[in-house]
């Protein structure tokens, strides 16, 4: 058997991944023994159908190293970015123009492949209104002849309110949907695409999520694609969403990280299965 045949189950308009590929416990329950680290995203990117990149939160990379995690994922395979840190912690947010610019003119090296690019504001940050209205500004709507898209992650309880869902409205991006107790977790939709972080896999669960909150999630996400809201879902509005497809991107990030490839194989399952 190839090991790097493509064993994606795909799902029309719904691309669920994992958080970065690197990771030491992979190599005993997701990597196949004895495989090379340097093949490693080759192997995640034939078995989850996307990959939020958490390294660039730390530093961004070179143009040549994004053209080779392009070249090495297959066709198809949307990689998502965390932007930089130096960006998200800047005390002059308005200002970042010239870094973000930079890291911008260096991700769009993925081309096709690049995902929602993910700025996210930690919770001991206290954002200033006027300065993160002109930040959002700043932030470009396509880079190499691409589409941008926008990911706004404010991880303050107190800024997350109706004049933030109004401003991601207003620019079209989307605001991260967090399932977990220590962020901020809503489910209004702000854009044509809706991202959502799963972050509660369980060491003791193979799978990551029991089969009933997987069954649920692979529910929510077909009603997003579809144009629709999950009514057990959070909200910050009762104001309903245009109704529209949109793309759905699934992310199974941190919590019990050794279960999470599995997890999303197992939700890919779900969802191929109708």
């Amino acid at each position: 058997m190839d090991l790097f045949n493509d064993t994606r189950r795909t799902t029309d308009g719904i691309r669920v991944g994992i958080g970065g590929w690197t990771y030491a416990p992979w190599r005993d329950n997701f990597y196949p023994k004895g495989l090379v680290q340097r093949r490693e995203l080759e192997y995640a990117s034939r078995h989850v159908g996307a990959i939020e990149i958490n390294g660039t939160y730390y530093g961004a990379q070179k143009p040549a190293t994004y053209a080779k995690w392009r070249d090495e994922a297959p066709g198809g395979f949307v990689f998502s970015a965390k932007a930089p840190m130096r960006i998200m912690q800047s005390r002059q947010l308005a200002r970042t123009g010239p870094q973000v610019e930079d890291f911008v003119g260096g991700i769009a090296e993925l081309g096709a492949k690049l995902g929602p690019i993910v700025w996210q504001f930690d919770a001991g940050l206290r954002l200033d209104r006027d300065a993160f209205a002109a930040f959002c500004a700043l932030l470009p709507a396509q880079a190499g002849g691409h589409r941008l898209r926008h990911v706004l992650d404010v991880r303050d309880p107190a800024f997350v309110d109706a004049d933030y869902l109004a401003l991601a409205r207003r620019h079209g991006f989307a605001t991260v949907y967090t399932d977990s107790p220590d962020y901020p977790s809503f489910a209004d939709v702000t854009a044509d695409f809706v991202y959502a972080r799963l972050m509660r896999t369980r060491a003791d669960i193979a799978t990551g999520y029991p089969d009933d909150e997987l069954a649920a999630w692979a529910a929510r996400a077909r009603l997003w694609a579809a144009g629709g809201e999950p009514a057990d879902l959070p909200k910050l509005e009762a104001v309903p969403a245009p109704a529209m497809p949109r793309e759905v991107f699934v992310y199974f990030i941190s919590a019990a990280k050794a279960r999470n490839p599995a997890a999303a194989m197992a939700l890919m399952a779900r969802l191929a299965q109708g």
